[in-house]
């Protein structure tokens, strides 16, 4: 992990100079992946140089608030909170009638991603600095992942790092030096889109899932070599359709770390 770390700071850093770019934008969730890019931003550009907006909705949960103040807090952010709802709301009605119908769950849980990054681009071009997008590589495989919603931005810092190498990541820069709440690292992930959501209703657990990405995307193993080593045959094949059907989000996705 120290290694990873290392280099993705190097590579942060490094990308942030030859593009020119002093300053850093994005959306603070209360989730891991966003809490580990502020981290690694402030580490490389500064704090005051990193504007971080909670923007929260009825399903934002109250530890959620409470992860992004402290992690604001601890890495000294430019922090903000905003609330959303009302632009949910106004969007919905329309929606509404435009359809003729009731929008389905999956319009609504897709108008929150996409309604924070335009506040996140609008914020970008009112202020100055670039918006980040903190999606994991787990996401962007399997396409769990909202185009024009939290795949915006200049480029993606976590891109290339599978999700269970994430939380191995956490634990150790916070061993090294606490700037991380620990409820951050140890809550069941969840885009909070919706009541009761968790990343595992969609997907399997992150650790069978990015095992199974490993060898199909990495390693370029076959469905029969990844059962043999022990996958189940369903979950293998359920794997291998999201990544499949999913080229299409990876083909926009920004510039990959």
């Amino acid at each position: 992990m120290e290694n990873l770390w290392i280099e993705l700071k190097q590579k942060f850093k490094s990308h942030c100079e030859q593009n020119g770019f002093t300053k850093v934008i994005l959306g603070l969730s209360g989730g891991l992946d966003s809490a580990l890019v502020s981290v690694l931003a402030a580490d490389v550009l500064g704090g005051e140089n990193v504007t971080a907006i909670m923007m929260r909705t009825n399903f934002t949960s109250s530890l959620s608030i409470d992860i992004a103040r402290e992690i604001a807090k601890f890495n000294n952010l430019n922090y903000h909170e905003v609330d959303i709802q009302n632009l949910i709301d106004i969007e919905t009605v329309y929606l509404k009638n435009l359809f003729g119908q009731q929008p389905k769950s999956i319009v609504l849980e897709n108008l929150q991603a996409r309604a924070r990054a335009k506040l996140l681009m609008a914020w970008s071009n009112q202020f100055g600095g670039v918006v980040l997008a903190c999606s994991n590589k787990s996401e962007i495989l399997t396409g769990y992942c909202t185009l024009y919603g939290d795949t915006c931005g200049a480029f993606v810092p976590l891109g290339n790092i599978y999700k269970s190498d994430i939380f191995k990541l956490a634990k150790y820069i916070n061993g090294i030096n606490r700037v991380l709440p620990q409820e951050v690292i140890i809550r069941a992930p969840s885009a909070e889109l919706a009541l009761n959501q968790k990343d595992e209703n969609s997907l399997p657990s992150y650790d069978i899932l990015d095992d199974i990405l490993k060898q199909y995307v990495d390693e370029k193993l076959s469905v029969e070599q990844i059962v043999n080593s022990g996958k189940d045959f369903a979950t293998v094949e359920r794997v291998i359709k999201l990544y499949q059907t999913s080229a299409f989000k990876r083909k926009q996705i920004p510039p990959i770390l």
